[in-house]
């Protein structure tokens, strides 16, 4: 399918007008050619044949009759091994992996390190069904289980037909391969893009544990309470409707007399 192209009609800043020759979306990603160099923007607004779009970049040197091309999607981010363990800028550009102490203009870095290789361990059988963000394995990234799933994007159930021992893979290597529906053989990597502004509804996070053993939330970094320190809804802590004794729940401010003293 052909892309979408324009050029630049009005520049005001780094928000750019630009007129088109097909169908564009809101929130749709383009690119800005100026001297050779592409630079990124959203559109943020559509009316008619005229588009407006936000720069990422700085628009100096930019002129009207500038050739933008559209990408078809909105922003998205690469999602993967390596993720967890690096430090990103809004665009997710590696800050690691810069050139220099800045990004240059219209530079974009990789997130993800193409030829590292990682400790993956299946968790998937040839035979289950799956379906999207189901578990196919895990990849340690330091001391944090980091789980590989079925990509958000699939819809409906899948066979898993095949999947690769445990081992060191890069993250662009198949590790498994789906078969749909249709009979339709699907490989999966341990990397799949999503659009930052469309919320993940397939995931279903699974619910905590209510009991922490000596009935305080001890281990809060690992396994934090949903309900806070306290263990009960804030709402009703701030009411005062804690499973607290009446008797107690009198003595105001949450402090737990003693008969006695309530006499």
């Amino acid at each position: 399918m052909a892309k979408t192209t324009g050029i630049v009609t009005g520049i005001v800043s780094n928000l750019v007008t630009v007129k088109v020759d097909g169908p564009v979306a809101e929130n749709e990603i383009c690119y800005i050619t100026l001297g050779g160099t592409r630079l990124m923007a959203e559109v943020i607004k559509v009316n008619g044949s005229a588009a407006s779009a936000q720069v990422f970049e700085s628009t100096r040197g930019l002129r009207n009759g500038d050739i933008v091309e559209f990408e078809g999607h909105m922003l998205e981010i690469t999602l993967g091994p390596g993720l967890l363990s690096s430090v990103y800028d809004g665009l997710q550009n590696n800050l690691a992996t810069m050139e220099d102490v800045f990004l240059k203009r219209g530079e974009y870095t990789d997130p993800l390190d193409r030829e590292k290789l990682w400790d993956f361990t299946p968790e998937a059988q040839v035979g289950d069904s799956v379906i999207a963000a189901s578990w196919l394995g895990e990849v340690k990234e330091g001391w944090l289980p980091h789980k590989i799933m079925v990509p958000f994007s699939f819809e409906g159930e899948y066979t898993v037909k095949s999947i690769v021992p445990a081992g060191q893979y890069r993250v662009d290597d198949t590790i498994a391969v789906l078969c749909n529906a249709s009979g339709e053989d699907v490989p999966v990597t341990m990397t799949q893009k999503w659009a930052v502004k469309r919320a993940i509804k397939c995931y279903k996070e699974k619910p905590p544990r209510e009991d922490h053993g000596n009935g305080r939330a001890c281990n809060r970094l690992l396994q934090p309470h949903r309900r806070g320190r306290h263990r009960v809804h804030p709402r009703a802590f701030r009411l005062r409707k804690d499973s607290a004794p009446a008797c107690y729940r009198k003595a105001g401010r949450g402090r737990r007399h003693s008969h006695g003293s309530l006499r």
